[in-house]
């Protein structure tokens, strides 16, 4: 029963999306448990450049079935956009199947979330303003809308009755801003049902024959480790958990059937939002690697953060997953750059700690206390096999290794399939 999580081992934007396609090929699913459309995975492959947000990475393959998880909060609009774009463009989308139990991100969720953002003044948390967050809230509050329910009309009406006077009480009387309307959303939940149908699944049913069939299975996170909602830098996180945690109850997954979980490292970091960022960078060399590696959000096109490897938030994600094989991406992204910098511990009020804080305010005072190494001058950059590598750059990635304290067992020198050194299989 061959499960094999697939998590981002940072804050996100790891190129998870390149490596789910190119593991893809060996796999008959590909699932998705956690997460909505604020998050953005870019597949670049011989059938063009797709930039994908709820839709899983192996939607490219054609013997892969790709399942959106009950752990997902999804935006229909958003849903049936992304699906008519791969439609368009030849890609078949018969193999997509929704969870009747996910929950859907709703009109008042949307409009909640801008509301809640801009009240936080000049401490925002950076959401991405799509109503995951709130759509969360319900989820947890129970009173969230499920996608199943969309096919109980009468209850439905009965339960949105409820929830929107609810809604509108805070737009009118917190927010000051007018109400939505009960008639209008429960006409386009009926529009959503009847869409959204050939979709919708008992996806668990689905998975649970698929592991009896002994087929194999890639579980995708999105977002990162140091965005998870209990293990990141909370507050500024995202609102599930995207460690590989939030993958059993995300997908109802029993444990045992997990073979492996892959950590996907980038070669230096990056953040989106607000937060703290240890080894953040303000310099030319920030801006260089930024539109060297076109740094900017897949789903929202903000300007990411860039900062050298933090080797100690790289251990503590290791640790939180227990990764069982490594991918390193973006190396090529490096190439010409002397030196380069390993954070390595941090200095809080003149004493080096090698642990990740649980305050945010901590970690905001911390200041990195960094290794040097060698760059190197010979380019990387759609390399395919290890013995190519320049001696500086294997240098760079066995330090990796060794703070982290895993292996890598997959390279990725460019955002093309082919652009990929394979060192070991990272599912067997």
């Amino acid at each position: 029963m061959p499960g094999y999580g697939l998590i981002g081992a940072q804050w996100g934007d790891e190129g998870k999306g390149k490596v789910v396609d190119y593991l893809a090929e060996r796999a008959q699913w590909v699932v998705r448990y956690a997460g909505g459309n604020n998050a953005g995975h870019t597949v670049i492959n011989e059938q063009g450049s797709f930039s994908l947000h709820l839709v899983p990475s192996g939607i490219f393959r054609n013997h892969v079935s790709c399942v959106i998880g009950n752990g997902v909060v999804v935006d229909p609009d958003v849903f049936l956009s992304e699906i008519e774009a791969l439609t368009a463009r030849g890609i078949d989308t018969k193999k997509i199947y929704l969870s009747d139990r996910a929950h859907l991100i709703m009109p008042y969720h949307v409009l909640l979330d801008k509301l809640e953002e801009k009240d936080r003044g000049d401490d925002p948390i950076g959401t991405t303003e799509k109503g995951v967050g709130p759509a969360y809230v319900d989820k947890t509050n129970r009173s969230g809308i499920r996608v199943g329910d969309l096919y109980d009309p009468s209850n439905l009406l009965s339960r949105l009755a409820t929830v929107v006077e609810h809604k509108n009480a805070l737009l009118t009387k917190v927010y000051q801003v007018s109400p939505v309307n009960l008639d209008d959303i429960f006409q386009r939940c009926m529009v959503w049902a009847q869409k959204l149908d050939p979709f919708v699944q008992s996806t668990e049913l689905l998975l649970h024959d698929a592991l009896d069939r002994n087929e194999t299975l890639i579980l995708e996170g999105a977002q990162g480790t140091l965005l998870d909602l209990d293990h990141g830098t909370y507050p500024y996180v995202t609102s599930s958990s995207s460690s590989i945690g939030g993958a059993l109850p995300g997908l109802g997954f029993p444990p045992q059937a997990i073979a492996g979980v892959i950590g996907v490292f980038k070669a230096y970091c990056t953040r989106v939002g607000s937060g703290p960022f240890p080894t953040e960078m303000t310099d030319n060399t920030a801006d260089q690697l930024r539109e060297r590696a076109w740094e900017y959000g897949t789903t929202t096109g903000r300007a990411r953060r860039i900062g050298w490897f933090d080797a100690v938030a790289a251990r503590y994600s290791q640790n939180i997953n227990g990764f069982t094989s490594l991918v390193l991406t973006r190396l090529d992204v490096l190439d010409g750059f002397d030196p380069i910098k390993i954070c390595v511990g941090y200095d809080t009020n003149g004493t080096t700690i090698n642990r990740f804080p649980s305050s945010s305010g901590i970690l905001e005072k911390c200041t990195p206390v960094y290794e040097e190494m060698s760059g190197w001058s010979k380019p990387t950059a759609g390399i395919t096999k290890a013995n190519q590598l320049p001696q500086e750059a294997a240098a760079y990635i066995s330090r990796l290794e060794k703070l982290i304290g895993s292996e890598f067992h997959m390279i990725s020198t460019g955002p093309h399939r082919d652009e990929t050194i394979l060192i070991k299989s990272l599912m067997e």
